[in-house]
């Protein structure tokens, strides 16, 4: 059996290096300006994390011999080039019966659209899996183990994905039927991971970690439920479980963007000595948008979009939020 990779990013040459036993071939696309001759040439890549590839993974920039004969495509693609990279495989001849595993957490702009309403929009007839949950790549690369799930409409197809990438004591799928809950659990919880990072570096202590991971929470789950979701999932992996890992670990992109904030750096500042995507930057305007247009209170969210596309400092960032309105808490169960 064949795994083509799109995205030649950290997530997706982790993923690449976890699943080499799973699959007989596998092979890693990138865009030719992606690909280091590091990566084409030894199968390593330095930045942002080291990552050694097995000698049977193919490096390419073709997209059409990529894709060619393989059974599970797993896309891997920062949120704003997803719609690029499909129409991209609709011309490269993608086969409806090839399964598309999305593993990128976004919602696209100005559409407002999740990950599979973008694939879908562009490849309608194309099986579609989402992959989400507690996945920091630098511990998956370390080889400790963590737990994720495989969300797609028609349950066979999650199974068949379910059993082809489960890696015994270190990667553990479970599947579920809810996309819509688990794509906005693994999107939305970026933002809050943001206001994390943000709270740690100003030293706002644990007492206030834990309220702000529950009311970031509650924001979730508000705008999920609108949109759809079943509010077990997002009590899940892909919900929970991440908003966890992500807020509380240095090795989230989006939570290092946050603590960078609360220096007062600026976005693209931070951005560009990151080095790579922190997609709850993007998120937290969409969430936002999303939230004006349903009608519902999203403070912590709205928190983090000022203190990304505004000059407020993080002292009268805390002051707005602590000296809310005073309200009742809510209760979904």
């Amino acid at each position: 059996m064949k795994l083509t990779v799109l995205g030649a990013g950290c997530w997706g040459l982790t993923l690449a290096w976890l699943l080499t036993d799973n699959f007989e071939n596998i092979t890693v696309w990138g865009r030719e300006q992606d690909l280091s001759e590091d990566l084409k040439i030894n199968k390593h890549t330095s930045k942002p994390l080291e990552v050694q590839l097995d000698k049977k993974v193919e490096i390419t920039s073709d997209l059409s011999e990529a894709i060619s004969g393989a059974e599970i495509i797993l896309s891997v693609i920062a949120t704003s080039g997803t719609r690029d990279v499909c129409e991209n495989l609709k011309k490269a001849g993608i086969k409806s019966e090839q399964i598309l595993v999305n593993a990128s957490k976004g919602i696209e702009l100005p559409s407002l659209m999740r990950m599979s309403e973008v694939i879908k929009d562009v490849l309608p007839e194309q099986k579609l899996v989402i992959l989400s949950g507690p996945t920091l790549a630098k511990e998956v690369l370390q080889g400790k183990p963590t737990a994720a799930c495989v969300a797609c409409e028609d349950i066979e197809t999650a199974t068949f994905v379910q059993k082809a990438m489960n890696v015994s004591d270190r990667f553990r799928l479970y599947t579920n039927t809810d996309v819509i809950g688990v794509e906005l659990g693994g999107s939305l919880k970026n933002v809050i991971a943001i206001a994390s990072g943000f709270a740690h570096e100003m030293g706002l202590g644990d007492n206030c970690s834990g309220a702000l991971l529950t009311r970031g929470m509650a924001e979730i789950v508000r705008v999920s439920l609108q949109l759809g979701a079943n509010p077990s999932t997002l009590y899940g992996l892909s919900g929970m479980g991440d908003l966890i890992a992500t807020c509380s670990s240095p090795m989230s992109r989006n939570y290092t963007v946050g603590s960078m904030l609360a220096k007062e750096k600026k976005i693209n500042d931070i951005l560009a000595e990151l080095g790579s995507v922190a997609e709850g930057v993007k998120t937290s305007k969409a969430i936002c948008e999303l939230a004006k247009k349903l009608d519902i209170d999203v403070p912590v969210s709205n928190a983090i979009y000022e203190a990304v596309y505004t000059d407020i400092t993080p002292k009268e960032l805390l002051s707005k939020l602590m000296n809310r309105k005073l309200k009742e808490e809510e209760r979904y169960v």
